[in-house]
């Protein structure tokens, strides 16, 4: 078992630190809000640069590029703490971020971002698209196996791109599925008819995964719609010729409650 430091608890990073918590591992937790730490009854450390002092893994899961930059730079920053061992990075924050991180670490780097959300993680099954040294990742499977299946992409940063590339489906699907139904209803199909004819094309299971969602209008967040757009936003700056990806990313931007599942885009594009 090793002992691992979990910086940043919020819906993931806490599934994320309870598994390996069960696993056995010996766990350090850092968070900006000390509650949410203490809630897993381990020790918490009073910085990043302590809780990577104290261990050999250091995962980190937060929001987005300045989050990580704040809990891994500084004085008080995971680089400043991590002198041996490994840095798991694991947040949404794409190759740019993770060539910064590793400019700055003195210690081992994986780029390792999850495909999933709040059930993957508490189940253990996400899908993690890990980048760096393929021996490190060999050495940190085991440990990756907790959370769900590991898959090696390539070199350092490759982890964070295969993110973006697997968010970019995400996108565009949900917002095809909304233009399908707000074209059946300008045509003057019945929503049922709707759902019927999406049931014999691509777009099958989203469609039937969806429906439920957009016909009650609730959509309880399990990928916040704010950090749907943080993602579309950082496929943005790679300023490619995506015009789908734009397509979507514009949908996400005009979508009201943040808090809210980005799914709530169907109802932005259906209400249009």
């Amino acid at each position: 078992m090793a002992r691992v430091a979990v910086i940043g608890l919020g819906g993931m990073g806490s599934r994320i630190a309870r598994r390996l918590l069960d696993a056995g591992h010996e766990l350090t937790a850092w968070n900006r809000t000390i509650a949410k730490a203490e809630e897993l009854g381990v020790p918490v450390a009073a910085s990043p640069a302590e809780a990577a002092a104290r261990s050999e893994v250091v995962i980190t899961m937060v929001a987005d590029p300045l989050a990580l930059q704040a809990v891994t730079e500084g004085a008080e920053g995971v680089a400043a703490g991590a002198r041996e061992g490994t840095v798991i990075e694991m947040s949404t924050v794409g190759p740019v971020a993770i060539e910064r991180l590793a400019a700055v670490l003195q210690t081992d780097l994986l780029d390792a971002p999850v495909l999933g959300s709040l059930s993957e993680a508490e189940s253990g099954t996400l899908s993690i698209f890990v980048g760096g040294d393929q021996a490190l990742f060999e050495h940190h499977r085991q440990l990756l196996e907790v959370l769900g299946k590991p898959i090696y992409v390539g070199p350092s940063g490759s982890g964070a791109a295969a993110k973006l590339v697997a968010n970019s489906t995400l996108f565009t699907v949900i917002g095809a599925v909304g233009e399908a139904v707000a074209l059946a209803d300008a045509l003057g199909l019945s929503r049922e008819a709707a759902f019927d004819v999406l049931g014999r094309t691509a777009l099958a299971a989203q469609a039937e995964r969806r429906r439920p969602a957009l016909e009650s209008g609730e959509f309880p967040p399990r990928f916040p719609l704010r950090l749907a757009r943080k993602d579309a936003e950082l496929i943005a700056e790679l300023s490619l010729d995506l015009r789908l990806v734009e397509a979507a990313r514009s949908w996400l931007a005009e979508t009201e409650g943040e808090d809210r599942d980005y799914a709530a885009v169907l109802e932005r594009i259906t209400r249009r």
